[in-house]
């Protein structure tokens, strides 16, 4: 699908592939000197016929309504918002015109089959939301002009390194102005238990959940449980701004932008951080052995809440945490905003794009 250049994409325009997004002005002279991104993100490639991942999603929003929006979709739209922001031009999957000018930079965010519709001539920015790890990717990418990888956070960085030397840590920004803090006084629920626990659940309802949730209500705690892929992004909203505290649980993040939502809304959050190696079971143990730093949370510090490593860890420290949280003691959202902010991020973007094409020039 090919689509003008624009410096503003809504997100209900993203959600078909761009097509429906509204022209707009060219940004003003003084914007004129920075490099215009060509970006790309497919979430799916074509099943029955050429085209037909274009006309699918409109299939399901009619007999489904509203599409929950998944995680490599929410980085496209939180990124063009930053470049919105910062007065940064791009173009979103014009195919058409990456064709014709093969030295310009091509910034690959989605799922990797987009490299096999054409023969790419471009230097490539590859990611946050291409390869899960490098033995995944096709031994053609060598013949690509890579000239940069990006992956969420540092640890999934120092993951990829070994394969790739290019590798960077970039996290998407959050919409800060979207995901705010509720008055304590309208606050009626103790604790959102965020449930995305994605393997061996039934293992983990019995050793962590389970217990969790029991241990709460004997202390008199209320409870509302949300779980990852069952829920509308607008529910999670309501449900933040109805409770003092989150309890997220999840084996391992490599940003976690649910985490930075609620942080972002100024909850507080007890995080499950096991630790020890990566264990996606798609690659753990058979494919890929990495144990140095793995986390759940890896953008966190002290004011944002505090992490345990399994179900006697939540007990022994659970009172401390609800006594800081009620007292006010943390401030989440000062981290993301100092942190991850849409404009911020967007900015790192481009200074990794505009370093991509210094290195492709030389």
């Amino acid at each position: 699908m090919d689509v003008a250049e624009r410096t503003r994409v809504t997100p209900a325009s993203l959600l078909h592939g761009g097509a429906d997004a509204a022209l707009v002005p060219a940004a003003p002279a003084t914007d004129r000197e920075r490099m215009v991104l060509n970006l790309f993100f497919e979430e799916q490639d074509d099943r029955w016929f050429p085209g037909d991942r274009h006309i699918r999603p409109l299939l399901r929003r009619m007999l489904l309504g509203k599409p929950w929006i998944s995680g490599q979709r929410r980085v496209l739209l939180n990124l063009c918002a930053g470049l919105d922001r910062i007065g940064v031009r791009y173009r979103v999957n014009d195919y058409r015109y990456i064709r014709k000018h093969p030295e310009e930079l091509a910034c690959i965010i989605g799922r990797p089959f987009v490299l096999d519709w054409f023969a790419w001539k471009n230097p490539l920015l590859l990611g946050v939301a291409m390869f899960d790890h490098p033995v995944q990717a096709p031994e053609r990418l060598k013949d690509l002009q890579t000239k940069a990888v990006l992956v969420p956070c540092t640890w999934y960085a120092d993951m990829f390194r070994p394969y790739w030397p290019n590798v960077e840590a970039w996290p998407v920004g959050i919409e800060t102005d979207l995901w705010t803090p509720t008055p304590a006084e309208r606050k009626s629920v103790d604790v959102l238990l965020y449930d995305k626990v994605r393997w061996e659940h039934d293992r983990y309802e019995t050793e962590l959940i389970g217990p969790i949730r029991r241990h709460l209500e004997a202390e008199g705690r209320t409870v509302e449980v949300i779980r990852y892929g069952h829920y509308k992004e607008d529910d999670y909203k309501a449900a933040l701004a109805r409770c003092r505290s989150m309890v997220f649980l999840c084996e391992h993040e490599s940003q976690g932008i649910a985490c930075q939502q609620a942080l972002s809304s100024g909850v507080p959050v007890f995080a499950w951080d096991r630790g020890g190696p990566w264990r996606d079971p798609e690659y753990f143990p058979h494919k890929v052995r990495y144990e140095g730093g793995v986390s759940s949370v890896p953008y966190f510090d002290e004011r944002c809440g505090v992490t345990f490593t399994d179900a006697d860890g939540f007990v022994s420290d659970w009172s401390e945490f609800w006594s800081r949280a009620s007292a006010g003691a943390f401030a989440p959202r000062d981290y993301v905003m100092d942190n991850l902010t849409l404009e911020n991020c967007a900015l790192h973007y481009y200074e990794i794009a505009q370093a991509a094409m210094q290195r492709h020039a030389r």
